[in-house]
């Protein structure tokens, strides 16, 4: 039976029906705005435990390191020699001592977790992109008979892939991050000079220079999409 003020077409049902298809009840707030807080909450979960663990991984080979009385600190970088190629693979896992590796920490603790939250596919390509860039270059041009390690060139290479990548990209929010980071690190880039005994400013230079390179390469997408448009706009019609 239909009611008279209603009309047929009207179904009492329905809305109930509705609403059981949709999954939530009435009252309850659309997913998207909670689906995007909690992907931003997992996207720093995941950081934060992924550059943990990293940590606790330099913690660890410093304490083996110590035990057999640092013999895995010559499994560095040995410029120009080609066994000292691996180098390039292990140098940023060692350092020379815990007053090093406890120096570095906090660096690579805060950056590394900045990276990550960009993206950690991101970060991790702009990780591999330093980490390889400043092995290469340090095996190049490092002084005959040094060693080279510490995850310094890591450091110094975050800390250009913050700054760098907004500007390359042209986004609003990253520029503001990397100028956040320009004025509480910025200091750090000093040390991509030489003439500081007993610290490879080799590494700091190349970690910085592959910053630069994996802020460009990873905004790649930003870019073309960015010509697109221009030339869009240059192609309409007047």
């Amino acid at each position: 039976m239909t009611g008279a003020g209603l009309g047929p077409s009207f179904d009492p049902d329905r809305p109930a029906a509705l609403r059981a298809q949709l999954g939530k009840p009435a009252g309850v707030p659309t997913a998207p705005a909670t689906a995007g807080f909690a992907a931003i909450k997992q996207l720093w979960l995941r950081a934060g435990v992924l550059i943990a663990g990293f940590v606790g991984v330099l913690y660890g080979v410093e304490g083996v390191d110590t035990a057999v009385g640092g013999r895995l600190d010559h499994a560095g970088i040995e410029p120009r020699r080609a066994d000292g190629l691996t180098g390039i693979l292990f140098a940023p896992l060692l350092h020379g001592g815990w007053p090093h590796l406890i120096g570095n920490t906090l660096p690579v603790l805060v950056l590394g977790f900045l990276v990550l939250v960009t993206g950690i596919g991101r970060g991790l390509a702009a990780t591999a992109i330093i980490w390889l860039g400043a092995g290469l270059g340090v095996w190049l041009t490092g002084a005959t008979g040094s060693t080279h390690i510490g995850a310094s060139s890591l450091v110094f290479g975050w800390l250009t892939f913050l700054i760098s990548r907004g500007w390359f990209a042209r986004n609003v929010g990253q520029i503001v991050l990397g100028l956040v980071v320009l004025a509480l690190y910025g200091s750090l880039l000093w040390g991509v000079l030489p003439g500081q005994p007993g610290i490879s400013w080799q590494g700091h230079l190349f970690g910085a220079l592959s910053g630069l390179l994996a802020g460009w390469v990873l905004s790649g997408d930003a870019r073309r999409i960015r010509r697109g448009d221009r030339a869009g706009i240059g192609a309409s019609p007047r």
